[in-house]
């Protein structure tokens, strides 16, 4: 699991704590070197490998999203260190914008993928992929999830994969994933036109800093 300064947080906890117990002794939290890094929401997670570190062979590489997700689209370090894991990773995995520096590093050419709902459509087909507006897709050994929140999903998905779905379902009875939100605000389509402003408004930054690393990235290849 990749750990970068200004990734979510939940995109790396969510996941982590329904797939911790498929590899119980070789889960690791990687990044360039060992130490905390922070998220965007100011709170640290402990990566314990680096990249140099980190083995070779992966049955599951992952990578998580967040507001520092631009700047790993254009981190050499990063990308060669997934384009060289994910020459012989079982499977290739995002949650939210981490699907962005997949495609950065070339991984979503020709893939069906998704990512949060704010980039899916404009730009992740700068980078080779074809969006899909679902929660969770799959695409031969690619498999990308929309925002934050849908990292349980994922995980649950790639659980059943990895385990069988008597392994994932039980999964999600221990951790009580039984989602009752208060509201249906979800989505775009869900939340309406004046919600989807106020969170543009949020996300705005996000959206321009992603799309500018996508072109970058285009002009490069």
């Amino acid at each position: 699991m990749l750990l970068y300064p200004g990734m979510t947080a939940l995109d790396v906890i969510g996941p982590q704590a329904l797939l911790a117990g498929l590899a119980p002794d070789s889960l690791y939290l990687v990044a360039q070197t060992p130490g905390p890094v922070p998220s965007d929401t100011g709170v640290s997670l402990l990566a314990t490998t680096s990249f140099a570190d980190c083995p070779t062979d992966l049955d599951v590489l992952f990578v998580p999203g967040g507001d520092g997700s631009p700047t790993q689209m254009r981190d050499a370090a990063t990308l060669a260190f997934l384009r060289d894991r994910a020459s012989r990773a079982r499977w290739i995995t995002s949650v939210c914008t981490g699907s962005l520096i997949l495609g950065a590093a070339g991984l979503l050419v020709g893939y069906r993928a998704t990512s949060h709902w704010c980039v899916r459509d404009t730009v992740l087909p700068l980078l080779g992929a074809t969006p899909v507006d679902q929660r969770v897709v799959f695409d031969r050994n690619r498999a990308t999830s929309a925002g934050i929140s849908a990292g349980i999903d994922f995980a649950l998905a790639l659980s059943a994969q990895l385990r069988g779905e008597n392994y994932a379902q039980t999964a999600q009875l221990v951790a009580e994933y039984a989602p009752h939100p208060p509201f249906e605000a979800g989505s775009p389509a869900l939340a309406g036109p004046a919600i989807t402003r106020e969170a543009m408004a949020i996300l705005g930054g996000l959206v321009t800093e992603a799309r500018a690393a996508a072109e970058t990235t285009r002009l490069r290849k």
